[in-house]
């Protein structure tokens, strides 16, 4: 018995040994991976080019609306308020890119003659409740001991109208997204800032809003488009050549001279011209494409590496897209998928509202009328997530005819790293819809 119970301790040394090998092994490999890295020359010269929050001193193609942005704001060079603004277009056009370029340009300039200038950001994408939306303008302008939540949003207000009217200054407030937060919470804090100049005594508000919805006007009350009194700037999409000329000037402040091929941004530029005229979709592949290059050890950026950024760029952007949707809009979609993976082959507004309303009960959640299922399907086709034109029945009505527009595995991933949904989307349809009471 004392023998074998040495040969066990043996054994087990033995093998404790080994493991003990194959991670020094493991970590050895790591180092080798990083020594590598370091030795050899970098592609990048300066990465943060290629972020979506860079902002170049020089705008290509966007000189026609930087010049309106700066004659709207100019009147406050001369003490007066400029008018509020609504910049329209689809995602990547350069609307949040002109609107913060001319604004730096006018705080220079106002600095230089005498006059203060701010502005604040808020992306309302990430900040869709009226409070979280006036604690991120305070934030901006540099007050940071408000909590996130647990205030009245008129307490706030009040604090935001100290804040500004501390001084004479001109405050210009960007809403980046605008229609997420109007959707989400309605557009009281639109009117409630559109009036905020008759609170102030030394200073002033003026608005730029930012949208990719053209119809973003009919979600507003009327007494908020009385008060708005805006301007309104219309982005066209960039078109090829446009956006070639954006990345060639973006690639030769990121890249080093040499590591990268005119075609793969002709390439990138392709691509992304026929997603809506995007230039951060450019930006992202050309960015990618580098990352990609650099981790396969080539010393040169081919259109090889564009086509295996396409397909990285496509599946991260879907993803992100799903996480950001509000938690009604996931459900919805998480219904369309739910059926689509059933090989449903004519998926109609019936059969998303019924599994989307079993969905709400096996998780947890109120479900919404039919007509606010309707809406989230339309915002749903609106990011080109799926298509749901509408259908004549004969007598049995309309409905919408719904088709999923992107790949089912990616929205499958992003529902799969929701712990919320995880569950779920590993279940059948009929699991579902014959849950147990």
């Amino acid at each position: 018995m004392i023998r074998v119970k040495h040969i066990h301790l043996y054994t087990f040394a033995i093998e404790y040994v080994v493991v003990l090998m194959e991670q020094v092994t493991w970590l050895s490999d790591v180092d080798d991976i990083f020594d590598n890295l370091l030795k050899k020359p970098s592609i990048f010269t300066n990465k943060r080019v290629l972020s979506h929050d860079f902002i170049p001193e020089k705008l290509p193609h966007r000189e026609a609306e930087i010049k309106r942005l700066a004659f709207i704001l100019a009147t406050a060079l001369k003490g007066g308020k400029p008018s509020n603004v609504f910049m329209y277009g689809k995602t990547g056009t350069g609307k949040t890119a002109v609107a913060k370029y001319v604004l730096k340009k006018l705080i220079e300039k106002g600095s230089a003659i005498g006059l203060s200038f701010k502005y604040a950001y808020v992306n309302c994408r990430y900040r869709k409740s009226n409070y979280r939306v006036i604690v991120k303008i305070l934030e901006e302008l540099g007050e940071t001991r408000v909590p996130s939540t647990g205030l009245p949003t008129d307490f706030v207000l009040d604090k935001l109208i100290k804040v500004i009217d501390y001084k004479e200054q001109l405050v210009t407030i960007i809403f980046d997204e605008l229609d997420w937060l109007v959707k989400s919470s309605g557009d009281d804090v639109l009117y409630q800032l559109t009036r905020i100049n008759n609170d102030l005594k030394k200073s002033q508000v003026s608005l730029i809003g930012i949208t990719n919805d053209l119809k973003f006007r009919e979600y507003l009350d009327s007494r908020v488009l009385s008060s708005l009194s805006e301007e309104n700037i219309i982005f066209k999409p960039y078109n090829a050549q446009q956006l070639y000329d954006i990345l060639k000037q973006r690639a030769r402040m990121a890249l080093r001279d040499g590591t990268y091929d005119d075609e793969a941004l002709k390439l990138a530029a392709a691509l992304a011209a026929q997603e809506h005229g995007d230039a951060r979709r450019a930006i992202d592949l050309l960015r990618v494409a580098a990352e990609i290059a650099e981790r396969e050890g080539s010393n040169r950026l081919s259109s090889e590496h564009i086509y295996k950024a396409q397909d990285e760029v496509d599946r991260d952007v879907i993803e992100e897209s799903i996480r950001d949707l509000p938690t009604q809009e996931q459900l919805v979609l998480l219904a369309i998928t739910i059926l689509h993976r059933e090989r449903e082959r004519k998926i109609t507004t019936g059969m998303v509202r019924s599994v989307y309303e079993q969905l709400c009960d096996f998780i947890g959640y109120s479900p919404v009328t039919l007509r606010r299922i309707n809406d989230i399907l339309s915002d749903l086709e609106m990011l080109g997530i799926i298509t749901a034109p509408v259908v004549s029945l004969g007598r049995y009505g309309r409905t919408k005819l719904i088709r999923l527009e992107v790949p089912i595995s990616s929205v499958i991933r992003a529902f799969k790293n929701d712990e919320r949904f995880s569950d779920v989307i590993n279940k059948k349809k009929a699991d579902i819809m014959f849950k147990q009471k």
